[in-house]
């Protein structure tokens, strides 16, 4: 028997010259080639998608409204993703290493946790506006205020930012898990293991936010119908009168919320796989294998590639705007108050 057949495969290091380096996992090249092309187009999508929607809400004065404020916060949140996360963990995630120190992984894992409950802020936000809209139209304009959204904003980014910048930059994250942390680190890793409080805290920043929304949400339709009803009896019997159809009132309303409310199913069905990993694995010894994280992380990533697409498939004021930048026109004078919702 020849002594080659039963050698062992030799294993290949992220740093081969360098003491306690990670493992690395190879892939074939055309796996490479397919996995940099899906994570790639993630990013991409997530950079330019809502830098076009940041601009058409601050370019056009036609979409100057405090929701829209708020969706164009969201958009920043998630094109930060696509910019400052996305583009290392596609890195991380193809080659199984993590080559840009350790103090970047650090800020890298930061900004990720902290964009992601700004975007999960955002969105709670976006559903208390939508149904003071929908519940409550003729005190809205009042209760609603670009000052009150302006508020919200900063409470969404400074909450999130504080919040990921103690946890992690202190230390506190992996307090008590010092044998684990010993076991699992090794130079060329950036996947932090987090003890179980805070997993605890990131599963109920997740939760009540989540359980708001659905709450909302389920309000906003229930009510949302009855006015449908409302609206189309009291048409009807206008229509008899004069013999005239009155147009329906706050059907933009109830097709804004609609929009937003997939925007937040969609939110919850991306991250929820993530979430409920991590809050399984803590209790169980951190047993998930680095490709299902990887996976799930991506999976989280794509939501911040897939809100414009919404946008784009539902708001024809954004693929009107889309058209105009595209095109150029916005560089023209008077561009800004181009009307964005004639048919």
């Amino acid at each position: 028997m020849s002594s080659n057949s039963s050698s062992p495969a030799v294993l290949q290091l992220c740093y081969e010259n360098v003491n306690g380096s990670c493992v690395k996992t190879p892939y074939s090249h055309g796996a490479r080639v397919i996995l940099y092309a899906v994570f790639g187009l993630g990013a991409v999508l997530a950079v330019f998608g809502n830098l076009l929607v940041m601009l058409s809400i601050f370019h056009f004065k036609q979409l100057h409204s405090p929701t829209n404020f708020l969706i164009s916060s969201l958009a920043c949140a998630d094109f930060l993703v696509g910019v400052t996360v996305m583009p290392f963990s596609m890195v991380r995630s193809v080659e199984s290493c993590w080559y840009f120190g350790q103090s970047f992984c650090t800020f890298h894992t930061c900004f990720d946790y902290a964009f992601c409950l700004s975007s999960l802020f955002h969105l709670c936000f976006i559903s208390t506006d939508r149904y003071i809209a929908i519940t409550d139209p003729l005190v809205y304009p009042t209760k609603f205020t670009v000052n009150v959204s302006g508020i919200c904003i900063s409470v969404s980014w400074i909450l999130a930012l504080v919040y990921s910048g103690a946890v992690f930059y202190t230390g506190a994250y992996d307090d008590g898990l010092e044998e684990i942390t010993s076991t699992f680190s090794c130079v060329g890793g950036c996947q932090p293991v987090i003890n179980q409080l805070f997993i605890l805290i990131d599963f109920l920043l997740f939760f009540i936010p989540a359980l708001v929304m659905m709450i909302l949400y389920s309000n906003i339709f229930l009510v949302a119908r009855k006015q449908a009803k409302m609206i189309d009896s009291i048409s009807s019997k206008a229509e008899a009168l004069s013999g005239t159809r009155k147009p329906k009132v706050s059907k933009g309303e109830r097709k804004a919320a609609k929009t937003l409310g997939i925007t937040v199913i969609v939110f919850l069905v991306l991250w929820l796989p993530l979430i409920i990993d991590t809050l399984i694995d803590c209790f169980v010894g951190y047993i998930t294998p680095s490709y299902v994280y990887e996976i799930l992380c991506w999976l989280a990533y794509y939501n911040s590639a897939v809100n414009p697409l919404i946008y784009a498939l539902f708001y024809p004021w954004f693929r009107r705007a889309i058209k105009l930048i595209i095109t150029g026109k916005i560089l023209k004078d008077n561009s800004s108050t181009m009307n964005l919702f004639s048919k």
